[in-house]
């Protein structure tokens, strides 16, 4: 079996996370550092990693954090910026960003390390609605509303239909609610730029059932039992209507 399918089938995380890190040397088999797309045979090789073995299940943990702008959403980073890791100092648990926030957006992010809930998540066929708060450069117009609403053209071809609300406009600047079932590179950013209204600032409140809440730049939490439950839930549904 592959490396990073047997991480991720352990539930250390999904697929694409492992892959990560891998390639951030934290893995050994055998006590050799371990290569991407290495082929392992769990009943016999000693996967590492950080140090720990894999294959018992470690406890699920769920949180919540409240990325602020200036980190960056990943286990670690080669050009050594901060990450959402260090947000997260002394969960013992090996938890992992689900999906991406960008460099320069906020606000909710999720980290865990149930492998099969986070490939749910992350997957775009199980449209699980993304809202943010977008606040961009003047008063956007009614046509701008409605193109966001049908989907925008991108080079990366034409997005889904958005909801979006209107919350304050004047002349200098508008802020929009808008909730997306996609997971494109910057997608919110650009859906607005491609209308004329760039983005000055981008706050995710809501992956799904789970809201932002009172949480400040920075902090974390642990997602309730309910929280948990309803989140499975609702990817549960959208699964069962695939």
């Amino acid at each position: 079996m592959r490396l990073q399918k047997y991480m991720a089938h352990a539930g250390l995380a999904s697929r694409r996370v492992c892959e990560e890190i891998i390639r951030a040397g934290r893995v050994t088999v055998n006590g050799k550092p371990a290569t991407l797309g290495m082929t392992v045979n769990p009943a016999r090789d000693k996967v590492l990693v950080d140090g720990r073995p894999i294959g018992r299940p470690e406890p699920k943990r769920y949180i919540i954090v409240y990325k602020p702008v200036g980190y960056v959403t990943t286990v670690r980073d080669q050009f050594k910026r901060k990450t959402v890791m260090d947000l997260v100092n002394g969960v013992q648990e090996r938890v992992y960003p689900v999906g991406r926030l960008d460099y320069d957006s906020e606000g909710l992010l999720i980290l865990t390390n149930d492998g099969k809930l986070a490939n749910r998540i992350m997957h775009p066929s199980y449209e699980l609605e993304k809202v943010y708060l977008a606040t961009v450069k003047g008063q956007i117009t009614p046509t701008a509303l409605r193109q966001l609403r049908r989907g925008v053209e991108l080079e990366d071809g034409k997005t889904a239909p958005a909801r979006v609300e209107l919350i304050t406009s004047d002349s200098d600047s508008s802020m929009i609610r808008l909730a997306i079932t996609e997971g494109r590179n910057r997608q919110v950013r650009r859906m607005c730029e491609a209308v004329g209204f760039p983005v000055t600032r981008l706050v995710r409140i809501a992956i799904g059932p789970i809201k932002l809440g009172k949480l400040r730049p920075g902090e974390f939490r642990d997602l309730t039992t309910a929280e948990v439950s309803k989140l499975k839930q609702a990817v549960n549904e959208r699964w069962q209507r695939r």
